[in-house]
C-alpha cells in the first residue's frame, strides 16, 4: 500500500467534515444492520450480571482492528469474564454510523472515532461521561490540550484519548544539501528560501503538504505558529478574523500560488525515493511505514519539527477518543477496559501489534512512552519535542458543522484571490452563527 493510500484510509477521512449528519438519522436501521451489535439498556447505571461480551467499533483499518483484537485477546487472560469482539469501522462512514448508534440507543458497546465525536455524541446523550468511573489517572497521563480538546464545556470527558497523531516535517537531507541547505528549515522565512533553492537545483517539487491537503486541518498548523486562535477559550465566540489570522492565511496560502505546493494529496515518500520530492509535511503515523514501502529509502531521509512562525512553534494534534455507549449493559467492564489501554503493558502491546500488523506508529497519549517506540531516535526525539507544542481541535460548540464552510472560505483565498480578512471574516460569522 502506498503511503498516500495509507494517510487516505487511516487519518486523512479523519477530519472530513460530516454534512450527511442529518441523512444518518433518517436511516438508522440500514446503517446499524451493517455491524453486529450487544444490544443495550437505556438505563446504563445498572451493571448486567454474569460475564460481559463487549462490541468495539474501531474506526480506522481493518489491519488497526486485527491489533486491537489480538490486544484484547490478552486483556481477557485476566479478565475471563469479559470478551471484547472488534469490528472495524472505515473513516468514511464511521461517523454516520455511531451517529446513528448514539441516535437509536442501539450499537456497540464501545468506540473509538474522531477526537470530536465524544463530545458530540455524548451531549447526544449517547455516550457516558467517564468521570463516573474514576478516570483521574487517565487525565494525569493526557497532555493538557488533548484533555482540553476532548473535553466539554461542563467538565465532561465522554471519551478519553486513544492515539495521538500530529505533523511532522519529512525531509531528504541529500536533496538539501546539494541545493546548499544546511539542515531542515526552521522558520517561515528559511522554509520559502528552501523551496526557492530546492527548486533551483532541479527538484521538481521541493515541498509537499499531505494529511487533508488544502484543508483547514494543515491550515491550522499555520494559524498557531502565528499567534491566533479559532475561538475565544470560553467558546463565547469565534476569533479566526484577527490579524493573526489574517498573516496566518496568506502564508499558507503562498505556499500553492508562489511556491507550487500540490493542492492534492500525493505520495511523498514515493517521490522522496525518486528525488521529485525534497521534503513534506505529512502524519506522524507515516513514519515507519516509509522504509516498508520503499527500502531503497533505508537512511536516507530523517524527521524534524514544523518550521516556526512570529509566535513560536504550533502543531495540531489528531488522533482518537475511546469512549462507552450510553446504552450498554456493561458500563464498568468497558470503561475498565479502557483504564486498562493506558497501562504500561497495554500499550506496548498496541505498539508491537500496529506496527506489526499496519508498519505504523502507535503513539499513546502518554508522552513517557515515546522511548518504547520501535522507531529511530530520530524520530522520537522529533516526536518528544514536537509533543510540547501541539493543540487539539476546538470543543465549541458547532465547530463539526462549520469545518467545511471555513475550509471553503480559506480555499477561496487561493482559487480566487478573496483578501484574507474578507475570507476570515465570513468564516468567523459561520461559525459565530453555529454557536448559538
Amino acid at each position: 500500500m502506498l503511503i498516500d493510500d495509507v494517510a487516505l484510509v487511516i487519518v486523512e477521512a479523519h477530519m472530513r467534515t460530516r454534512l450527511a449528519v442529518a441523512a444518518a438519522a433518517a436511516a438508522i436501521t440500514a446503517l446499524v444492520a451493517g455491524c453486529t451489535t450487544s444490544g443495550g439498556s437505556d438505563e446504563p447505571a445498572q451493571e448486567a450480571d454474569g460475564p460481559a461480551t463487549l462490541t468495539f467499533w474501531n474506526t480506522g483499518s481493518d489491519e488497526h482492528a486485527a491489533a486491537l483484537q489480538a490486544v484484547a485477546d490478552i486483556y481477557k487472560q485476566s479478565h475471563p469474564d469479559v470478551t471484547i469482539k472488534v469490528q472495524a469501522l472505515s473513516w468514511d462512514d464511521g461517523h454516520a454510523k455511531v451517529l446513528t448508534a448514539a441516535t437509536s440507543k442501539t450499537g456497540p458497546d464501545i468506540i473509538s472515532g474522531g477526537m470530536s465525536w465524544g463530545i458530540e455524541f455524548g451531549e447526544l446523550g449517547g455516550m457516558l461521561d467517564l468521570n463516573t468511573y474514576d478516570i483521574g489517572t487517565i487525565k494525569q497521563q493526557t497532555r493538557p490540550e488533548v484533555l482540553k480538546a476532548i473535553t466539554s464545556s461542563s467538565g465532561a470527558v465522554y471519551g478519553a484519548s486513544f492515539d495521538n497523531a500530529f505533523y511532522l516535517l519529512f525531509y531528504r537531507p541529500d536533496l538539501l544539501q546539494k541545493a546548499g541547505l544546511s539542515g531542515p528549515p526552521k522558520t517561515w522565512e528559511e522554509l520559502t528560501a528552501a523551496v526557492t533553492k530546492l527548486k533551483a537545483s532541479g527538484v521538481k517539487t521541493p515541498l509537499v503538504e499531505n494529511w487533508n491537503t488544502f484543508e483547514w486541518l494543515p491550515w491550522f498548523n499555520w494559524l498557531k505558529q502565528a499567534g491566533g486562535s479559532l475561538y475565544a477559550d470560553d467558546c463565547s465566540k469565534a476569533t479566526i478574523d484577527t490579524d493573526q489570522a489574517a498573516l496566518a492565511t496568506a502564508t499558507w496560502a503562498d505556499q500553492f500560488r508562489k511556491y507550487g505546493v500540490p493542492k492534492a494529496a500525493t505520495d511523498s515518500a514515493a517521490g522522496m525515493a525518486n528525488g521529485e520530492i525534497a521534503m513534506a509535511i505529512d502524519g506522524s503515523w507515516v513514519a515507519n511505514a516509509i522504509d516498508t514501502a520503499h527500502p531503497q529509502l533505508k537512511g536516507k531521509w530523517q524527521v524534524a519539527a514544523l518550521p516556526t512562525g512570529p509566535a513560536g512553534a504550533g502543531t495540531f494534534v489528531g488522533g482518537r477518543i475511546i469512549g462507552v455507549m450510553s446504552y450498554t449493559k456493561y458500563p464498568k467492564a468497558a470503561a475498565e477496559f479502557i483504564k486498562w489501554t493506558y497501562t504500561d503493558e497495554a500499550i506496548q502491546l498496541l505498539q508491537k501489534e500496529v506496527y506489526n500488523r499496519a508498519g505504523e506508529l502507535w503513539l499513546s497519549p502518554r508522552s513517557d512512552q515515546l522511548d518504547t517506540l520501535n522507531t529511530t531516535d530520530n524520530i522520537k526525539q522529533t516526536l518528544a519535542t514536537t509533543m510540547e507544542t501541539i493543540s487539539g481541535p476546538p470543543h465549541c460548540k458547532g465547530w463539526e458543522v462549520s469545518q467545511a464552510e471555513v475550509t471553503k472560505k480559506l480555499q477561496s483565498v487561493v482559487n480566487d484571490n478573496v483578501d484574507p480578512k474578507k475570507a476570515l471574516s465570513e468564516a468567523a460569522t459561520i461559525m459565530n452563527n453555529n454557536l448559538k
